[in-house]
């Protein structure tokens, strides 16, 4: 019998098959097209909020989503939704969005523009773009990435690759890439916290996970398992919402995670708590690690972290003692120049207490079968791009394969290791993101030509040659979670239709390459995209609808019968090969002392919101509303000492520049460390103005000079600074 099933990618019934009553009741009921009060609810994932990862229902009336909410059978948020995501419809019908491809007609930064067509506006970028690659060669273009949201991401590595430049930035320094990149390294494999199987604690180490729900670590998850006796431990500055719910809290200095990790690993060798069996059998260089931390007793580490030697040992017993464990690291822990140093002291604390490869430990998530990401990319057209991108002159590690911003910078600006005077920029906004804002606003204004895709106007946009509109992750078919190291792949189907002219990521990455390089590479339709990667699973794009999810096989204590992928084929307490990459054989730490200027007395450190992400989405209404302006946090003791009252303007200053926010007293922080809001602009403000990007951004506090070799991380966390009320008369 032929029933005409819905395709979640569209708001048509389109796809047809061959099936039986009551299979065909039992796809529409899964995918819930459920029709009431003229509603019609869709199922999709979330995205451009975080990496998504929640399934969401979408009710959907003339073309309009109306409501959002959970969806109860969500693999990872099982109902959950956040504020943002609940929010997350405003943005398609919000009247300030880009909904025209822009031209810049005068000078740059001026805010006047002209609509031009799509055809113009691709034979524009290419034209600007092969010029400068006639000059300079195509290294001398970068592509630059925001924060992965889906496909998009390696569409673009894919466009990079055939143009044949090696240079595709991304913020990866401070978000994903050291723990990644450096567990690679380790132990072979990127180890992601194991909330799907029962652990005996779980250590949130950086993690505010009921704010941020980062990568695939959805806090409804966790809280299942604390429900059925997973202990938490929670290291972080601030008193987070779940310490109330925690056995312990460490509450440490910002920027001394080195410290605290070297520190734990001193009291579980000493004590004798670690694995025997498995450190034995399974890691390389444990009696050189042994011995390096000696030196970092509690007492001694205590002076670095604040943290009580007493609470260092309990926090390191609890975690040895606790089998099996997982530690959720945030990515707070990558936001400073020893994130290589942090990742390395975290991973060998695995390894030691048999943590690894295990069940509720901390894992490598199997991907389900699909086409591998290099051959999608066309890795094969471009062999020599390790040795060739800007990161080989600066000696990054092996495996890093974007560009870190302020490397990206030095290019643009000092002409080191060559010149970059063209740039192609998605889902990102540098002049509020990277480190040391005054210097990107520089390098940004001295390339040749700059193009921009996104979804409204922002600083970074306002600054460029070419503007293009995209479609939210509303309004077209994307696979989500793709190349993160979760394992799973998630069905994001269309739900509404865009505006005309707002085209997709993946559409405008398509349509470029058709024009910008041999169109041989490129598809008909850019959905082409989503089979081709599907394929080799044995799916294609509306399977996966109907599915929902794909996940890989859940393998556990692989080592035991293949080792682990490393030289040694052991977990690499001591890295076999430092020697060759350039890199320290054993974690370190920046010093047990950490000097303290006197004219910068307090620590500055910043978290993100549960509004916003990164800096998008401060001209949603419902968000702003709940988080109007951009928030100082600070320590009622700390406020009284400089004069400072709730909701008082405060100047906060660093040897970098200064910026004024809002105070907001609270106690969940130590007295001397204040958290400045991240990732400001004020899109009521002006487009020739930028915005307002330099009143309370917080990148005009950082410096991306002092950056980890390894990753080109620069310190976002952990910096001198100084405050004090905001005197000046108010326009």
């Amino acid at each position: 019998m032929q029933f005409l099933l819905a395709n979640e990618g569209s708001v048509f019934l389109e796809h047809v098959t061959e099936t039986s009553p009551l299979e065909a009741y039992t796809i529409l009921e899964r995918i819930s097209i459920i029709m009431a009060d003229d509603i019609r609810w869709v199922k999709t994932h979330c995205a451009r909020l975080d990496h998504g990862g929640c399934a969401l229902l979408a009710g959907v009336k003339d073309n309009r989503i109306v409501k959002i909410k959970g969806d109860p059978e969500g693999f990872l948020n099982k109902g959950y939704v956040c504020y943002k995501g609940l929010a997350s419809a405003e943005r398609l019908n919000h009247p300030s969005r880009l909904k025209h491809p822009l031209k810049r007609t005068g000078e740059r930064g001026e805010g006047k523009w002209e609509r031009i067509s799509w055809e113009e506006a691709l034979e524009t970028i290419s034209g600007n773009l092969d010029k400068i690659k006639a000059e300079l060669g195509a290294r001398a273009v970068a592509f630059c990435q925001g924060m992965p949201k889906g496909l998009e991401h390696f569409a673009l590595i894919r466009l990079a690759n055939i143009f044949g430049t090696p240079n595709v930035v991304g913020t990866q320094d401070v978000c994903h890439a050291p723990r990644e990149v450096t567990g690679v390294h380790t132990c072979g494999f990127y180890p992601v916290a194991d909330f799907h199987h029962p652990s005996r604690l779980a250590v949130l180490w950086g993690s505010n996970i009921t704010s941020t729900n980062e990568e695939g670590e959805i806090c409804r998850l966790l809280l299942d398992r604390m429900k059925n006796g997973t202990e938490i431990m929670v290291v972080d500055p601030r008193r987070t919402a779940l310490v109330s719910r925690a056995r312990l809290w460490l509450q440490l200095r910002p920027g001394t995670d080195d410290a605290l990790a070297l520190g734990f690993l001193n009291v579980i060798i000493e004590e004798g708590l670690y694995d025997e069996p498995f450190v034995e059998n399974w890691t390389h260089g444990f009696d050189r690690l042994a011995a390096h931390v000696k030196a970092f007793t509690p007492a001694k580490v205590s002076e670095t972290t604040w943290v009580p030697p007493d609470l260092i040992r309990e926090g390191a017993r609890l975690y040895a003692r606790s089998r099996p464990a997982s530690i959720q690291w945030g990515n707070a822990i990558e936001q400073s120049s020893t994130t290589f140093d942090i990742s390395r002291a975290l991973v060998c604390l695995m390894a030691i207490c048999g943590n690894l490869d295990v069940a509720g430990g901390n894992i490598k998530a199997n991907e389900p079968k699909m086409l591998p990401l290099g051959k999608f990319v066309r890795a094969d057209l471009i062999p020599s791009k390790p040795k060739e991108m800007i990161n080989a002159a600066h000696g990054a590690i092996p495996r890093l394969m974007t560009v870190p911003p302020s490397l990206f910078k030095k290019a643009i600006l000092d002409d080191f290791p060559y010149p970059v005077r063209g740039a192609y920029m998605q889902g990102t906004n540098p002049l509020v993101a990277y480190a040391q804002s005054p210097q990107t606003f520089d390098a940004l204004n001295k390339l040749d030509f700059l193009a921009v895709a996104d979804i409204f106007m922002t600083p970074t946009a306002a600054l460029a040659d070419v503007v293009l509109p995209v479609a939210t992750h509303f309004e077209f078919n994307d696979i989500g979670h793709c190349g993160l190291g979760h394992g799973i792949l998630l069905a994001r189907p269309r739900v509404v239709d865009p505006p005309e002219e707002c085209w997709p990521d993946i559409k405008i990455l398509n349509e470029l390459g058709k024009v910008l390089v041999p169109g041989e590479y490129w598809y008909e339709d850019y959905e082409e995209m989503l089979d081709a990667l599907l394929k080799p699973g044995g799916y294609n794009y509306t399977q996966l609808v109907e599915r929902g999810f794909l996940k890989g096989e859940s393998l556990f204590n692989k080592y035991e019968s293949r080792g682990f992928k490393t030289p040694t084929g052991k977990v690499e307490l001591v890295l076999s090969q430092a020697e060759k990459w350039g890199l320290p054989p054993l974690p370190r730490c920046r010093g047990l002392q950490a000097s303290q200027d006197p004219d910068y007395p307090l620590i500055l450190t910043s978290r993100k919101s549960r509004y916003y992400l990164h800096s998008s989405y401060r001209w949603v209404d419902s968000l702003r509303r709940k988080n109007p302006h951009p928030k100082i946090e600070m320590h009622p003791e700390t406020a009284l000492e400089y004069g400072i009252q709730d909701g008082d303007e405060v100047v906060i200053e660093t040897k970098m520049g200064a910026i004024t926010q809002v105070a907001h007293l609270t106690d969940a922080i130590h007295p001397k460390t204040v958290y400045a809001a991240y990732g400001w602009w004020f899109p009521e403000s002006s487009a020739e103005s930028q915005y307002g990007w330099k009143r309370s951004n917080y990148n005009m506090l950082t410096s991306a000079e002092n950056i980890g070799k390894e990753f080109g991380t620069p310190d976002l966390k952990g910096i001198p600074c100084r405050i004090r009320p905001d005197t000046a008369p108010k326009p």
